[in-house]
């Protein structure tokens, strides 16, 4: 019996849960009269504080209360078995998740004679719950959104593109020309937002290069006093020697400015606003409660505000889009959409931290690179309009979209085949006489993809030039292999001047 007793002495000392008996006689309940002393290790109260009373129904979680006492009734006596996840106020005032179980022990007669619990902290477990549902949220929501940008930027680019022509047409100064430059601008204007939308859903083109981040947020904090006002302290915090990343500069440096439009709109009154740089070291422990994190060496980059700061409910919903705590008109309730989806698709991660009354701070972690920094940049797109006498085969899904391209190739001087798709676009090729310089492809095309329909023509015509075109870089832009180069690559919604360089680029490419 001594040996049996310290056996399970030992059992009770090394279980991570908390043991307990409820004293049960004639169908009735009472407290607590046996509990295991790891209770104080568990929620900070002594054993004896515990025992006897209403100690344990009255620290459920007031939410959570209902939902556990009146079935525990019903089902511990119809099933000799009850369990439930809750809240549970810890003795300091927080509450922590908790797993309880109880099970009925019967005496001969079959009645009630004593009820056998344990509680577990199942807290770190409901957090990644909450953040891998957040995930899955966001990511319906984001390819909701990009896929609506996506068809958008398509009228975008015949709008833009008919204006151009438009513009052409109609005599300076008159009113003729003011509608048009209006529309021109109200054009520009929802293809930022569609920008938005594809930075937000990780669909957006981006151009990553080796670089300091030191030397973005110095060119970001140049342009910040006309941006945030002259009530605002702008203070900057920058390690040495810091570690390169791979981003897109221009996406990170709208990252920082969207972070300090936020920042600026929680301190109405005035404040400081802290930009800060440094090495970090990410940990399998920290990886364990951030899902999304690969444990590794990463750069972190801190913009902290001394504004009015966020509750919880409006911290879980603030990288939604769409989502806004400010008046109507007053914001599009992207800019916070947009620094999540650059940050993932950067394959870095974000987070916050903020309370009321005191500021909040957000935090993005870029993985670390070992090569040398670069800043050469070969993206920049000539506002000039060159031309060209060449044979080009444009296949394109979107008849509008086709037809705008087509003619503005065509008043370039460019002899222009047009296809509604890849399949029409190679039996065009074959029944062409002459030669085709140039394939202009949309990317993603009913029948045959861009990538593919450029395979079979290469095939025919080793070294045929091609310059693919597309709206967005979702996993299917990947996946038909078209991001080997992006110099030959032009993104919608696309003008007059960026089809003309593009196009001319191509060709002249050795």
């Amino acid at each position: 019996m001594r040996a049996a007793e310290e056996r399970l002495q030992h059992v009770v000392q090394s279980s991570p849960a908390v043991l307990f008996t409820l004293h049960a006689e004639n169908g009735q309940f009472g407290g607590i009269n046996w509990i295991s002393p790891n209770i104080e290790t568990l929620l900070g109260y002594r054993a004896g504080e515990v025992l006897g009373g209403d100690w344990f129904l009255g620290n459920i979680h007031p939410e959570d209360r209902e939902a556990v006492v009146n079935p525990f009734f019903t089902e511990i006596v119809r099933n000799n078995y009850f369990s439930a996840e809750y809240r549970f106020r810890h003795k300091d005032g927080s509450h922590r998740w908790i797993r309880g179980e109880i099970r009925l022990l019967r005496n001969a007669a079959g009645q009630p004679a004593e009820a056998i619990g344990s509680l577990a902290d199942i807290t770190q477990r409901k957090q990644l719950e909450d953040q891998f549902r957040q995930a899955q949220k966001m990511e319906v929501v984001g390819h909701l959104a990009g896929g609506i940008a996506h068809d958008f930027n398509n009228v975008l680019a015949v709008i833009l593109g008919c204006c151009q022509f438009l513009e052409n047409d109609v005599a300076v100064g008159g009113e003729s020309r003011e509608l048009v430059e209006e529309i021109y601008k109200a054009a520009n204007r929802a293809a930022s937002l569609t920008k938005q939308l594809l930075a937000f859903s990780r669909q957006q083109i981006l151009r990553p290069m080796l670089l300091n981040l030191n030397e973005v947020v110095t060119e970001a904090v140049a342009m910040l006093d006309r941006l945030i006002g002259e009530d605002i302290t702008v203070k900057t915090s920058l390690q040495s020697r810091l570690w390169p990343v791979k981003v897109d500069g221009g996406q990170m440096n709208q990252v920082i400015m969207n972070l300090a439009v936020n920042a600026r709109d929680a301190m109405p009154q005035g404040g400081t606003l802290t930009i800060e740089t440094s090495n970090v070291e990410l940990d399998e422990t920290y990886a364990q409660s951030h899902r999304e994190v690969t444990a590794g060496s990463y750069v972190m980059l801190v913009v902290s505000d001394t504004g009015s700061g966020m509750d919880e409910q409006t911290k879980s919903r603030i990288f939604e889009p769409f989502f806004t705590t400010k008046e109507t008109g007053k914001g599009t309730g992207l800019g916070l959409a947009t620094v999540f989806g650059i940050v993932k698709q950067s394959e870095g991660h974000v987070t916050v931290d903020s309370e009321l009354g005191t500021g909040t701070t957000f935090k993005v972690y870029l993985p670390r690179h070992e090569t040398a920094a670069t800043s050469e940049d070969a993206t920049k797109v000539s506002t000039s309009a060159p031309r060209g006498t060449e044979t080009i085969l444009v296949a394109e899904d979107e008849e509008m979209l086709l037809k705008l391209a087509s003619r503005i190739l065509s008043s370039q001087g460019y002899a222009v085949l047009q296809a509604g798709d890849g399949e029409e676009a190679l039996q065009m090729y074959r029944a062409h006489a002459g030669p085709i310089h140039l394939l202009l492809a949309d990317v993603v095309m009913p029948k045959m993809s861009g990538r593919q329909l450029y395979d079979q023509l290469s095939a025919i015509q080793p070294g045929l030039k091609v310059l693919f075109m597309s709206g967005y870089t979702d996993d299917a832009v990947l996946r038909h292999g078209v991001l080997e180069s992006t110099t030959n690559f032009l993104e919608k919604p696309f003008t007059y001047a960026a089809l003309s360089t593009c196009v001319r680029r191509a060709l002249d490419a050795m």
